[in-house]
């Protein structure tokens, strides 16, 4: 397995030419066209799943509207691997057109997760309903100046940039900065009354009930609540983060203190093992692919026969992408997949 760090403006390239190229496959190929197609889907494996999630969520939207009731859409196994080719047969539905290429890949395998999945129930009878906010991708996004940012399932942010100040709110949840530098414009983060101020520098912050925290893995951050948000009767001074620190601010305190803290490189890589990177399985037991996805989604997968354990896999696939690779083992590996709960999925082999 080889993990890497996605590229922001490329993945949402690649998601628009996927897209453009699922309707032209509606329509039909040209010979031209499926020559271009052909050169595209083998030049990167990231086109490949691309393709995949949404011809996936293509179909099923498909199914769920009536048009097609005999069967689930299929993902070709061959076409998340290297080299491969995939000559897809057109079909003809023209009236989602605009909704599918309006919303986001990750919206829309979401919404056709959430529809396709079976609802179940537990114990009590009480019906189970999947975490959905929890199944979607991790947004990226590269703001006006080029700063980059990874907003964790849930979160949410506001961004306020003014030719003197960058500033950032983050209203819930976790997200990861990676800030242009320019010493003109402050970059500042603020999360429940407490400033994270950077120049350039990569950082995340996370809000918690009662914490804030801050991790800094590139450059330097510093971390003041402000006076206006808690109850000081004196100016508050700067904490200063560097490489491998990390500030834990208490919110409960009416006038709390920044607690600056080293950390290890196994808990830095723990804390972060949220943000999306590719993993590349070549002959990988299903045991250790699932352990991969289980350390990085709140979504957790079970295998409930022990003989899945040793099934192998060659394939690539976004380690938030938790929903795509549990499609394609129901529709190419012979699995079914059920919700235990609201945050486990439990693959069991089909019958």
């Amino acid at each position: 397995m080889k993990p890497s760090q996605p590229d922001f403006n490329e993945s949402s390239r690649i998601e628009e030419t996927a897209a453009e190229w699922t309707l032209r496959i509606d329509r039909g190929l040209s010979a031209a066209e499926q020559d271009a197609y052909t050169e595209w889907l083998a030049g990167d494996s990231r086109h490949r799943e691309a393709m995949a999630l949404y011809q996936w969520g293509w179909g099923e939207f498909d199914r769920l509207t009536g048009l097609q009731t005999t069967q689930h859409a299929h993902i070709d196994p061959d076409l998340l691997a290297p080299g491969s080719e995939f000559t897809p047969k057109p079909k003809s539905r023209k009236w989602i057109v605009g909704l599918f290429t309006a919303i986001p890949l990750a919206a829309a395998v979401a919404f056709a997760v959430y529809l396709a999945f079976p609802k179940s129930t537990d114990p009590s009878g009480l019906e189970v309903k999947p975490a959905l906010e929890l199944m979607a991708r991790i947004e990226q996004r590269t703001l006006d100046d080029g700063s980059k940012v990874e907003i964790n399932r849930g979160a949410s942010i506001e961004v306020e940039y003014t030719p003197e100040f960058r500033r950032i709110y983050l209203t819930k949840g976790e997200a990861n900065f990676e800030v242009e530098k320019d010493p003109n414009r402050p970059f500042v983060v603020n999360v429940a009354g407490v400033d994270v101020r950077a120049v350039g520098t990569v950082f995340s912050v996370r809000l918690s009930d009662d914490e804030v925290d801050v991790i800094v893995t590139e450059g330097k951050v510093s971390v003041k609540p402000t006076a206006a948000h808690f109850d000081y009767d004196e100016p508050v001074s700067d904490a200063f983060l560097e490489i491998g620190q990390r500030a834990c601010v208490n919110l409960e305190n009416k006038r709390p203190t920044v607690k600056v803290t080293s950390i290890s490189d196994l808990e830095l890589v723990k804390a972060h093992r949220w943000k999306p990177r590719l993993l590349d399985f070549d002959s990988t037991p299903l045991g250790d692919i699932v352990g991969e996805f289980n350390a990085s989604n709140p979504i957790q997968v079970v295998l409930g026969d022990p003989d899945l354990e040793m099934v192998s896999l060659s394939s690539s696939f976004w380690s938030d992408n938790v929903e795509g690779f549990v499609r394609l083992m129901e529709s190419s590996f012979g699995m079914k997949a059920e919700w235990r709960g609201s945050r486990e999925i439990v693959l069991h082999k089909a019958n």
